[in-house]
């Protein structure tokens, strides 16, 4: 790139370098113990943008010869509504030196520009005034950063977007500014690469199922995740949750609620492939699924695989008392379900409230090959029809209090789209 003029230092270039350095070996520390990836991104742009003080920011990852949008945070457009920017991801740009990121990306050196409708003729890549054009969005400060594992390889780019002064006012990105962020970006992409390995690793486990049994998609397992994890965002906030609190749940919840009915692996396909109805005995048996799945996850030593066999036992039980597998009290060794009374309200995990919420909506707007889908105010009646004898009256009212948020995540990962079913491959680079 053409030299630049020396910046005025701004934003955390004010801040001293050891205050700045603590900070970032105290943040490095945090995302290196985030295990789900949407989690770790989110955490990743969030902090990065308040080191830059910057207004939006967005995670490319490498997906074959493209990057693929996998996060993207906005204040001006999302404001604090995050339903909005579920239809920005997974949009594609090549990786070649036509745009900021994808020459980013080819490179792997990291590209600054201080006005994006002014970038220099003699620079290969342009920027696309689309996204501008069609929201209303004016781009101007950019930085685009490789993000490099330990061997040297590009896994993705991070862009930060409008850098902004004490007045709020855009501004060129700092020399100090790209120091730190290039300093950050080195543990983030081990970070994310991590991320990504345990994300592969539930997605495969569950393939394992669906293989099983066709209804648990990978469409279907990754809504679960999304929707439980929104569901629970509002529900703590509702109740005053730190925020650090809140999104260390969310990290274990999304992959505990992605894995909510594993235990249908131990279900025989006369029963688990029947297009009809079950009868009064098959279906005692597909009920022991809920046990499958406990013993398939307990565990004293992981929190994730706790709250995985937590969720797989409690989400079918229902806030009234009559839903199943009810008190037991040896799950470990339990041979058959017989009639046990159900738990009923606080006596179910909360956990399990909120992906109960989840997995009949999801069921009911789906489609099935022993059903066409609901309409969707139908099911959104029945939701609340249903509050106070299946479900948790108030994680009802977190459900409606994201529901645009909700109705974004099912539009997202749609059953006939390959790539949401999938998680990025870290050996998927150029």
């Amino acid at each position: 790139m053409a030299a630049k003029k020396k910046k005025e230092p701004r934003g955390i270039s004010e801040k001293t370098d050891k205050d700045i350095l603590q900070k970032i070996l105290k943040i490095t520390e945090d995302i290196h113990n985030i295990s789900d990836i949407d989690i770790l991104l989110d955490k990743i742009l969030f902090e990065v943008r308040k080191f830059t003080n910057a207004e939006a920011g967005t995670i490319f990852l490498t997906e074959g010869n493209n990057l693929r949008i996998s996060y993207t945070q906005n204040d001006i457009l999302f404001g604090k509504s995050i339903s909005n920017r579920y239809k920005y991801l997974n949009h594609e740009i090549p990786i070649n030196e036509t745009s900021m990121a994808g020459c980013a990306a080819f490179t792997g050196k990291l590209i600054v520009v201080d006005d994006a409708y002014k970038i220099n003729p003699k620079e290969k890549f342009i920027f696309n005034r689309d996204f501008d054009n069609s929201s209303g969005y004016r781009t101007k400060s950019v930085l685009n950063m490789p993000l490099k594992t330990a061997r040297n390889r590009v896994i993705g780019v991070m862009q930060i977007i409008n850098a902004r002064d004490e007045k709020g006012k855009v501004v060129p990105f700092s020399e100090k500014d790209e120091i730190y962020v290039s300093y950050f970006a080195n543990d983030a992409a081990i970070a994310i690469e991590k991320a990504i390995t345990t994300r592969q690793m539930v997605l495969r486990m569950l393939r394992m199922v669906e293989f099983r049994d066709p209804k648990e998609t990978g469409g279907h397992v990754n809504r679960m995740g999304a929707y439980s994890v929104e569901i629970y965002h509002q529900w703590a906030k509702d109740r005053g949750f730190p925020p650090e609190l809140i999104r260390r749940f969310k990290d274990k919840l999304r992959i505990a609620a992605m894995l909510h009915d594993a235990g249908k692996i131990a279900i025989p396909d006369s029963i688990l492939k029947k297009p009809a109805k079950l009868e009064p005995d098959e279906f005692s048996t597909m009920k022991m699924h809920t046990i499958f799945g406990y013993r398939l996850f307990e565990s004293k030593d992981s929190e994730i695989d706790a709250m995985a066999a937590e969720i797989a036992l409690a989400h079918h039980e229902k806030w009234d008392g009559t839903g199943y597998p009810g008190r037991i009290t040896d799950v470990m060794n339990l041979k058959k379900l017989d009639s046990a009374p159900g738990k009923t309200d606080l006596e179910i995990p909360v956990t399990g409230r909120i992906v109960a919420v989840a997995d009949v909506y999801d069921a009911l707007v789906s489609k099935r090959i022993y059903k066409e889908p609901w309409d969707e105010s139908r099911v959104v009646e029945y939701i609340k029809d249903n509050a106070g004898r299946h479900f948790d009256p108030e994680v009802v009212d977190a459900f409606m209090g994201v529901y645009d948020v909700i109705a974004a995540i099912r539009d997202k990962y749609t059953e006939d789209k390959e790539q949401e079913e999938q998680a990025p491959n870290p050996d998927s680079v150029k």
